[in-house]
């Protein structure tokens, strides 16, 4: 397998060229595609059964979408996010869910701008990944860019790097050396956070090494939203046909799709979810403060 990375002036660079820092270049990554072992029987039964699947060449941004990148989509299109008009999708007021002081909360105000809610915002956090988007959100940024979401297949296989059977992105250790390779949560969850790894909340995009096809944070800082509807069978989903809605027996009355990656909030006690394999069900109509996306592109 073989990972170029794009830049936007369509010239390339070879990945050794360039050093993961706080701030990555922005950039693609072009995949050839190929067969995978995809899926684990080891960890939650959601991620099961562990196959071998196949995906076509394809290419994927190498960080996830930075707030100046979203606010580049909304200063040219006036786009409005679901979190800033909540109310005509059904809540009480204008606003989006935000984890504070150990709990999860519907908070008036929160959106993408003010991601932990009114009385913060994102000055100073450009290279941060956006949050507070709904899949119809991360949809419309997408379009925007000419783009589309990955698909969950896609989206392993990209995490994967080509390190096939391994729990996470780099190998079976998750601390290899005593070394921090993803933004997630030390500490017993949700009582206390040590920041041992430099970041008590999202880190900007490219503060930890990327995986050996040169992407960074797909495992950790933030969930990605990918196009697929979530079913607990991820072979449903496929069955089910491009207009599903997706099914969680925990919200059997809601829309749910799937996110991967965990996030900053994600701890040994509680989640545990910071792997390739690791899937999700999310409410496609309700952004929160730790989920963002990346986005993807056919190769013709």
């Amino acid at each position: 397998m073989v990972a170029v990375w794009q830049l936007q002036d369509n010239s390339s660079v070879k990945l050794d060229a360039v050093l993961a820092s706080c701030a990555a270049p922005d950039m693609t990554v072009k995949l050839e595609g190929g067969e995978f072992l995809m899926g684990s029987s080891a960890f939650y039964p959601e991620e099961a059964p562990e196959e071998k699947v196949s995906v076509l060449a394809f290419e994927i941004d190498n960080t996830e979408v930075t707030n100046r990148e979203f606010k580049k989509f909304i200063d040219e299109t006036n786009y409005i996010t679901s979190a800033e008009r909540s109310i005509e999708l059904g809540f009480n007021e204008n606003g989006s869910a935000v984890f504070d002081a150990a709990t999860w909360s519907f908070v008036a105000g929160a959106n993408w701008r003010n991601p932990d809610g009114p009385d913060t915002n994102i000055q100073g956090r450009d290279d941060d990944p956006v949050v507070q988007v709904s899949l119809e959100d991360a949809q419309a940024y997408a379009k925007w860019a000419g783009r589309r979401l990955p698909s969950e297949k896609e989206w392993e296989f990209a995490a994967r790097g080509g390190l096939d059977g391994k729990a996470y992105t780099w190998g079976d250790e998750f601390k290899p050396e005593g070394k921090h390779l993803a933004n997630t949560w030390q500490g017993h969850f949700p009582s206390m956070n040590t920041a041992e790894d430099g970041h008590m909340g999202r880190a900007p995009v490219g503060c930890f090494p990327a995986n050996e096809f040169g992407l960074y944070d797909i495992i950790g800082n933030v969930w990605e939203w990918t196009e697929d509807p979530y079913y607990p069978d991820r072979r449903h989903a496929v069955e089910a046909g491009p207009d599903a809605k997706g099914f969680d027996p925990r919200q059997p009355d809601i829309e749910v799709g799937v996110i991967k990656g965990g996030s900053y909030l994600c701890a040994a006690n509680f989640c545990a979810r910071y792997r390739p394999a690791a899937r999700h069900a999310q409410d496609t109509g309700l952004g929160t403060n730790h989920i963002g996306f990346r986005t993807a592109a056919d190769i013709l």
